[in-house]
């Protein structure tokens, strides 16, 4: 018995100082690896004192139609990285801005009619459809689809930058 643990340790340590003689004579390392297929993903969607994500969008003529119910301006380019990445909004919702197109949730393209039946700014509608998503219901939709949990796992940064990008993307028919 002690001669087949010495022979599985001499073994272990054997394929171990290959695998190592192997990746040094291939000079491989993992600088600059990136996981392919999963597109830019952001450094962290956790509130810091950064400014990079709290800054106000620079001004573009984006949407005026009301207030983001207290989370500040938002970054339209940074909310795009959070719908496509970290929130996964694009694998239920279709928005050409994002190249979206899920159908498990509505389009997000023109949210408009909801928005009017909401009685909301469109700013204050997108802000409650991510934090308390069934308290507007989309026509044809059932309550209870979207996760409630986006309040408390993206933080109010991540909320208002979603909300510059999906408000300053809408379209008009």
């Amino acid at each position: 018995m002690l001669k087949v643990l010495v022979a599985a340790l001499i073994g272990t340590a054997a394929g171990v100082a290959v695998m190592v003689i192997v990746i040094v004579a291939s000079g491989t390392t993992t600088s600059n690896a990136s996981s392919v297929g999963l597109g830019t993903l952001p450094i962290t969607t956790a509130s810091t004192s950064s400014a990079s994500s709290s800054a106000p969008a620079p001004s573009s003529g984006g949407s005026s139609s009301g207030s983001t119910g207290g989370s500040g301006g938002g970054n339209a380019a940074a909310g795009k990285t959070i719908f496509t990445g970290t929130a996964g909004c694009s694998g239920c919702h279709t928005f050409t801005a994002a190249g979206a197109t899920g159908t498990v949730g509505p389009n997000l393209d023109n949210i408009s009619a909801s928005q009017k039946d909401s009685g909301e700014p469109l700013n204050k509608f997108i802000s409650d459809s991510i934090t308390d998503p069934n308290k507007y219901i989309a026509k044809g939709f059932s309550p209870g689809i979207m996760p409630d949990t986006f309040a408390a796992s993206l933080s109010k940064a991540d909320i208002a930058d979603l909300v510059a990008f999906i408000s300053q993307n809408q379209t008009t028919s």
